[in-house]
């Protein structure tokens, strides 16, 4: 055990999604802990970049590119990083691709199919593929991602929301299942951090993104790599020993908005 059981120094941690918004973060969090990263996103560019950053930092990482809703491009992925890294120690299941905001009644199963192929079934696919590494080893650390929508039904993300709780059970089915093998399972529900400013000259989006945020116990969209960087760090660490099936909500209290 680490002097800090909070540490993620050495580990070898699974990042998918990694190339913007949470997943950058959490990686570049993650980075300046000391963990090695394996750091995966669907576009070259992007990872190409968060590649360099890392680099920067002095982090051991490979960056690959992989669609997460392909599951033996999946399973084959973590038999490389097994010969090389010898273990995987962690997996943040952050990758979901997103639809525009669509009205309940005029979703098609397009819109239904990708955000389930790369949600829920994505996040299903890394959790099987690390799991009997992590089981043998007897120690093994899952973070999944979900979302507040899920929990409050927000008009034009039904099928968003209906994913995200998809997410949230199968972290608890996996949590039930492995907690035996030393493994612990937990979800993040991140404030939507896609969010930024919009221009001075834009008054409808200012007064839109003010309203996001007001309400909130901390009136303030949340920062990828210092507010949720942390949770999930702890989340991947020895201290999370006995804290396994739960949803953290590192929301800024945005649930509590009346």
């Amino acid at each position: 055990m680490h002097e800090d059981e909070a540490d993620v120094r050495d580990r070898v941690v699974v990042v998918t999604g990694a190339s913007k918004g949470v997943g950058r973060g959490v990686a570049l969090h993650l980075a300046r802990g000391g963990a090695r990263l394996v750091v995966l996103a669907r576009r070259p560019a992007p990872l190409e970049a968060l590649s360099s950053e890392l680099d920067a930092l002095g982090t051991e990482h490979v960056a690959v590119q992989l669609n997460v809703a392909d599951r033996e491009a999946t399973f084959a992925l973590v038999a490389e990083i097994i010969a090389k890294f010898g273990r995987v120690d962690g997996l943040v299941a952050n990758a979901q691709t997103f639809r525009p905001v669509t009205p309940l009644a005029d979703v098609t199963p397009s819109d239904m199919d990708t955000l389930f192929d790369t949600g829920p079934k994505g996040t299903l696919w890394g959790m099987q593929a690390v799991f009997p590494h992590m089981r043998d080893q007897g120690w093994g650390r899952i973070v999944t991602m979900g979302s507040s929508a899920g929990m409050l039904g927000p008009v034009g993300y039904g099928p968003y929301a209906a994913s995200n709780e998809a997410i949230r059970s199968l972290t608890r089915s996996a949590a039930r299942e492995w907690g035996q093998y030393g493994i612990v399972v937990n979800c993040v529900c991140p404030v939507s951090i896609a969010h930024r400013a919009p221009p001075d000259d834009d008054p409808a989006r200012l007064a839109s993104y003010k309203a996001t945020f007001e309400n909130q116990p901390i009136p303030r969209d949340g920062d990828a790599e210092l507010d949720i960087g942390p949770v999930v760090a702890f989340l991947l660490s020895d201290g999370c020993q006995y804290v396994t099936g739960q949803t953290f909500m590192a929301d800024g209290g945005a649930l509590m908005r009346p």
